[in-house]
This record gives C-alpha cells, sequence and structure tokens, in this order.
C-alpha cells in the first residue's frame, strides 16, 4: 500500500511542487492539499493520511496549531492509543525557527528544511511514516537540547511513569535519545532488531509518548540523557 500524504501550504506553487515530487515516487499518494492549516485539520480527518506535510506560517490556522490538532488523540485516547493517526511532518525555511520548536512538542514526528534535495523530501516521508523521528541533520542536537533547555526548569524530577521502565528499556531509551537506529541499537546491545522494536513500543506504551521523537523530547526533557 502506497504512504497516503496531505500536503498543506498556503504558497500554490511550493504546494503544488511538493505535492508533485512526492506523487512522482511509487510508494507515496498525495490524497490531497490544503492552503492553510485549518483545512489541513479538516482534510486530515477526512482523509486520515499517513503524513501530513506542514507549512509552518499559514493564515487562518498555523501549522503549529494545526499540528496540535491533528495529533491530539481522538476520543480521549491516549497519546499511546492515538499513535495510529496521522503523523505530521513539518517543513520550513529556517532551521532556527521558534514555531518548529512548538510544532515539535505539539505533536509533529519530524522536521525538515525546505531547501533539502528531493530523495530527503521522500525519504523523510517514508521515515515519519514508519513511525520513527525524522529531523534535519544540521540541528538535530540543537534543536532537541533547545527544548529540553526551556522547559527544564518545570520538571523536577522524572515523571513516576520512567520508573516503569525496566533496565534494558532505559538503556534503550538513552539510545534512542542518541539517535541510534534500531539496527544501530541492537549492535550495541548486541540483541535482535526485533527485540529492540518491542522495547521501543513499550516504552511509548508506558511514557504515553506517541512516537521516536516525542520520546527523543521526554529523554531531553527528563534528564535520561
Amino acid at each position: 500500500m502506497p504512504i497516503t500524504v496531505i500536503v498543506a501550504d498556503d504558497q500554490a506553487m511550493v504546494r503544488d511542487g511538493i505535492a508533485t515530487l512526492l506523487g512522482a515516487a511509487d510508494d507515496i499518494d498525495v490524497v490531497a492539499q490544503a492552503r492553510d492549516g485549518s483545512e489541513a485539520v479538516r482534510l486530515a480527518a477526512e482523509h486520515r493520511p499517513d503524513v501530513v506535510v506542514m507549512d509552518v506560517r499559514m493564515p487562518v490556522m498555523d501549522g503549529l496549531e494545526a499540528t496540535r490538532e491533528i495529533t491530539a488523540p481522538a476520543g480521549g485516547a491516549s497519546a499511546g492509543e492515538g499513535a495510529d493517526g496521522p503523523r505530521v511532518l513539518v517543513l520550513t525555511t529556517f532551521d532556527l525557527d521558534e514555531y518548529v520548536y512548538e510544532a515539535l512538542g505539539a505533536g509533529a514526528s519530524g522536521f525538515l528544511l525546505k531547501d533539502a534535495p528531493v530523495d530527503d523530501l521522500r525519504a523523510a516521508v517514508r521515515t515519519v511514516a514508519r513511525g520513527d523521528a525524522l529531523l534535519a541533520p544540521s540541528v538535530t542536537k540543537r534543536l532537541i537540547a533547545d527544548i529540553a533547555a526551556r522547559r527544564r526548569d518545570r520538571v523536577h524530577a522524572r515523571p513516576e511513569a520512567y520508573a516503569d521502565l525496566t533496565p534494558r528499556e532505559a538503556d534503550v531509551l538513552r539510545l534512542v535519545a542518541r539517535g541510534l537506529s534500531n539496527a544501530e541499537i541492537a549492535a550495541e546491545l548486541v540483541v535482535s532488531e526485533q527485540t529492540v522494536k518491542t522495547h521501543v513500543g513499550r516504552i511509548l506504551m508506558k511514557l504515553d509518548l506517541r512516537d521516536r521523537t516525542q520520546a527523543v523530547v521526554f529523554a531531553y526533557e527528563n534528564g535520561v540523557v
């Protein structure tokens, strides 16, 4: 099955260009385009895509608020229970855009600069669709560290849920926060990649997190790394 995508951008030429570039890939199907955040929310509810490629600055409703609404668990479900909903890949022009920090906090699963190569954009959609974290390589560590620094003064202790992690799950969380892939974590811990996937799934469930991106932010915010 192809990865279904909605492209949200207020500039028609940019929006059409992204849709065309993504749609040219055999495994990606652009099912709709949105001119603003409000329309992105409506279309996401209608089409239930795998990924919403979201611009940040848009009229009516910006990408931040749209991201928050799209990724909010439906029907009172927890974040972990809502993990099957659409994932948001934020595209922005500037790697220090203040809205990007907030978008990740609002539930975005990925962040990529608009000047990224086409292959990187398609790879980003695939990465986010399968539930992995995706941040522009040039800003990954700085971005996460900044999110943590902005909120650390409000964190007095690790959440009780962290205590529910087994020692091995805590090890996996630290390695996820360092940016390692499942294969790299498996090599580090000398276990199978499937075992790592199982650990990651349990971590997300226990900490009530949506995906790996939120797990990385959690780890930095709470002093795990």
